[in-house]
């Protein structure tokens, strides 16, 4: 389970808030080969994001929308909340089929300037 402080604390240490870098879903699927291996299978942009206190968590979409969120706009807006939010934790909405998914890790890829959220399926 990934928090929202674990997020700040990573965005930090990796990629130094680099504010143009764009945040990415990142796809970990089962080796057929070998179940106890992940491979990667692929990214998609996260289109928007909510803060909900009542689940408190943290939740991205994937919408198919143009818009792309940033470490430059987020980063600031999850700054300002308070010290309980800090321990929401931060969930992912792929399609209708996958809702709620939780966020295994997190990467980066410099030369795209992306910053991914892993889920695993």
């Amino acid at each position: 389970m990934k928090v929202i402080i674990d997020l700040i604390e990573d965005i930090r240490e990796s990629i130094a808030n680099a504010e143009s870098f764009e945040l990415r879903a990142g796809l970990l699927k089962s080796d057929p080969e070998d179940s106890n291996r992940l491979v990667y299978a692929g990214e998609a942009p996260l289109n928007a994001y909510n803060v909900d206190g009542e689940s408190r968590t943290l939740r991205f979409e994937i919408d198919g929308s143009d818009k792309r969120i940033t470490v430059g706009e987020l980063i600031p807006a999850l700054l300002i909340l308070d010290m309980d939010a800090m321990m929401y934790e931060i969930r992912l909405n792929i399609n209708a089929q996958y809702r709620n998914m939780e966020i295994v890790g997190f990467g980066k890829n410099e030369e795209q300037e992306a910053y991914l959220l892993f889920v695993s399926v």
